[in-house]
């Protein structure tokens, strides 16, 4: 099996809030759920997924992590 990069789905204070996605984006969740199920043995909710998915998108991209870093130089150097 394939391994993916959402291992785990971890337990953290929620912030709640709602969007709307593309079906195809809906099925391809449900499709990650049941992968990851399968793979860890529990049950996966696929709207749990949406956080860690986001947060390892983010994670990982080059040109926010640039401006995050600009942005952090400029509020600590006043």
């Amino acid at each position: 099996m394939s391994k993916l990069k959402i291992a785990a789905v971890p337990d953290d204070k929620p912030v709640k809030i709602t969007a709307e996605l593309p079906a195809s984006v809906h099925r391809d969740l449900l499709a990650y759920a049941d992968l990851l199920s399968a793979q860890s043995g529990q049950m996966v909710d696929p709207a749990k997924l949406i956080s860690p998915m986001l947060f390892k998108f983010m994670a990982t991209d080059r040109g926010f992590l640039k401006s995050r870093r600009q942005t952090r130089r400029l509020v600590e150097n006043g």
